[in-house]
């Protein structure tokens, strides 16, 4: 595949996490040619994390042997609610955000235009325009991660609702009473499937005396525990870590049938970081959970898939959401 020449049109995609930045540059066809990863650091405020953000955008370009010059526009998908029109982050809980003008400040750092949306709405335009070639006209994405948050392509466009929120799927209740939630209800599809819920339900049980092959490797707090582990104690048999994972995977089966009666998508993508580690044993239970619960007819012809893209999906979607925008 032939090199981008030196003045090219490049766009950028960036991921903005609690824990991590991730920068990608891309030609204007959509071909990822260099990544660069930061940590958040959000502890030390929003000016030093909007730094941050421009040192690995300019890092990602460097690594590509590019130059800002060339770079039309940066697309970035931030976690929690977004004013996709002025840029500001309305509300961001990971990141300990109000009304945060992102794209105002980092537009005068790095002197390209910013266009910003949620980091679960980016995902899914990244899915749908580059994994299904914006192929299918109604697409669900469901993003598992440290929470759990959802996009919805109807039409063909991406539905934001009536005041720029829609999506919020982590907070649909799936058990009445259940877990507390860090968005303050209780038994919230995030606190019984994200990384987050399965660590805490894993944690619990070592408490109440279970036995796992995590505690031989992490000790008995599991402060260290990470996705990658789980996958490990799995593939060794471990019990206490088949069951949380499998009820994770039950949960958001319920939630992809309940979605499935309401929106009837052409196809449900899922992706994320518990997706990445344990597609192997999720997938097969969620897609046989959602089967069963949607109500029958409901599900004729429709797709249940992994996405592909794997953890570059957000900087994917910052890229289209780029392009889309800057015509």
């Amino acid at each position: 595949m032939p090199e981008p020449s030196k003045s090219a049109d490049l766009y950028i995609g960036v991921d903005l996490g609690g824990t991590k930045i991730l920068a990608g540059v891309f030609t204007s066809q959509l071909r990822l040619l260099q990544t660069a990863k930061l940590s958040t650091k959000s502890e030390r405020g929003f000016d030093a994390v909007v730094d941050r953000i421009d040192r690995c955008v300019r890092d990602a370009v460097d690594e590509a042997d590019m130059n800002l010059k060339q770079v039309r526009a940066v697309g970035i998908g931030a976690p929690g609610a977004v004013n996709p029109e002025n840029g500001e982050v309305i509300f961001a809980p990971n990141l300990e955000w109000r009304d945060a003008p992102l794209k105002k400040e980092l537009e005068k750092r790095l002197g390209i235009p910013v266009f910003v949306e949620n980091d679960c709405n980016a995902c899914t335009l990244g899915v749908h325009e580059v994994e299904l070639k914006g192929k299918p006209r109604n697409v669900l994405g469901i993003f598992l991660g440290t929470g759990i948050g959802g996009g919805l392509i109807l039409e063909g466009e991406l539905f934001r609702g009536f005041n720029g929120t829609a999506g919020e799927i982590g907070h649909m209740v799936l058990q009445v009473g259940g877990p507390k939630c860090g968005c303050g209800n209780n038994g919230c599809f995030e606190a019984l499937a994200s990384r987050t819920a399965i660590f805490r339900d894993i944690q619990q049980r070592v408490k109440e005396g279970q036995k796992t092959l995590l505690t031989d490797w992490l000790g008995n707090d599991l402060s260290e525990l990470r996705s990658g582990d789980l996958r490990k104690a799995l593939r060794k048999g471990d019990k206490l870590v088949e069951k949380v994972v499998e009820d994770a995977a039950e949960f958001t089966g319920i939630a992809v049938s309940n979605l499935i009666n309401l929106l009837n998508p052409e196809v449900v993508v899922l992706g994320g970081g518990v997706i990445d580690a344990l597609e192997d044993e999720m997938m097969a239970i969620i897609v046989e959970t959602a089967l069963d619960s949607a109500m029958p007819g409901t599900t004729k012809g429709i797709e249940i898939i992994a996405s592909d893209l794997g953890d570059n999906a957000g900087v994917t979607g910052g890229a289209v959401l780029a392009r889309r925008r800057i015509k």
